[in-house]
Formats: C-alpha cells, structure tokens, sequence
C-alpha cells in the first residue's frame, strides 16, 4: 500500500442515543496528503478478550489539525490517528501512527 494518498481528516464524536447505545458521527476538518507505509497486523489484549488489530505509519506535512484521536479516511477505511511524531531529519514533517480494526 505504499504511495501518496488523499485522505479525508474527520473529528469523531461519539453520542449515546435514547435506547442506551451509541452513535458516531463525523465532522469533515479538510484534506491531507499522505505517504503510506505497510500494514502490519498485530493482537491487542484488553479486559481480557483479544482482538486483531491493522497499523499503518505514514508521512505527511505537519498541519495543526491532525491529533490522536481524529480520523483519516482514505482507500475505504477508517483509520485513528493513535500518536503523530514530528520527524527531526526533516522539518515541516510528521509520522502519524495510524490503527483500524479490519
């Protein structure tokens, strides 16, 4: 999956809604270029069950808005910005730590 991609940048906010469950909704922040790495498939254990998780570390340039916890959605998926590092090497930067459950 490696090469440039136009991915949308959403603010997702969670409600719950009046039958006990919950909604997602999605507010559009703009567009990014990124620069797409390879998957990796990995196991995450949490209150005792475990679950497949897909990581995914890309490149782009350094905007404000991208944050953890904001989605990115490109190729079909969505995907969480988990943590974006600032890369020293290169100013203007940053190596966003992305994850999707498949």
């Amino acid at each position: 999956m490696s090469g440039r991609r136009l991915a949308e940048l959403l603010s997702a906010t969670e409600t719950r809604t009046p039958q006990g469950g919950q909604a997602v909704s999605f507010e559009p922040l703009g567009w990014v270029w990124l620069r797409a790495g390879s998957r990796r498939r990995r196991e995450r254990t949490e209150a005792g069950s475990a679950r497949i998780i897909e990581t995914l570390r890309v490149e782009t340039r350094a905007d404000s808005r991208l944050v953890a916890g904001r989605v990115l959605r490109f190729d079909g998926n969505d995907w969480t910005v988990v943590a974006v590092e600032v890369d020293a090497d290169r100013p203007g930067r940053v190596h966003p730590d992305l994850e999707r459950r498949p």
